[in-house]
């Protein structure tokens, strides 16, 4: 099964590079001053669990990618996401999450990162919308169309994977929660003992 990262290869291998140049010339953003525009939801609440204690709100962006937004609000009404970890974590740069298959907390999650969901894959829904500081993406295999379950939230300005992933959202509250996830190691991140998502809900 394709690893469904951000594009395989581009993402393991460049973003670990341009999460770090980017946060090194912007010198990053602190939670006080971060701000983010709300549309109005509806919204998907993260209950985080870990090194990270806290919620994150995301007002989902259903105008821009309503097909992903439909499946994430169907998992997560399903609770398909709670208990699920955050696997691949590189500072500076992401929190990846969202592998309902592979990544559920308590058990085996060596292929976390792999699986997606019994839902099929959703075609791109790629827009002008800039890849900027708490913005939610859809993580994806080499094909365009290839989301399903998995998420990522951004700690950082990367504007190289605009119009190459579908935003789905942006945080509107919890960035601090979000600055707090347990960053991995290596060349793709790879967390051990990662937080999780304990209990992911939507609210209108």
């Amino acid at each position: 099964m394709r690893d469904r990262l951000i594009a395989g290869g581009l993402f393991a291998l460049g973003f670990v590079i341009l999460g770090a140049s980017y946060l090194s010339m912007t010198g990053g953003v602190s939670a006080q001053d971060y701000s983010a525009v709300d549309t109005g939801g509806p919204y998907l609440v993260i209950e985080v669990a870990g090194e990270a204690n806290g919620t994150v709100r995301v007002d989902l962006r259903p105008d821009v990618a309503p097909q992903h937004v439909e499946q994430i609000v169907t998992l997560a009404e399903q609770g398909a996401y709670d208990g699920v970890v955050f696997h691949r974590v590189i500072d500076g740069f992401m929190a990846q999450t969202g592998d309902v298959q592979f990544g559920k907390s308590g058990g085996d999650t060596s292929r976390a990162g792999t699986g997606g969901s019994d839902l099929g894959d959703i075609p791109a829904e790629f827009s002008d919308l800039s890849f900027q500081r708490g913005v939610v993406g859809m993580a994806r295999s080499q094909s365009p169309d290839s989301a399903n379950s998995q998420f990522f939230i951004m700690f950082d300005d990367t504007p190289h994977l605009n119009g190459a992933y579908t935003v789905v959202g942006q945080v509107v509250d919890g960035i601090e929660v979000v600055d707090a996830i347990k960053r991995g190691g290596g060349g793709n991140g790879s967390v051990t003992d990662p937080d999780r998502m304990v209990r992911v809900t939507v609210e209108d």
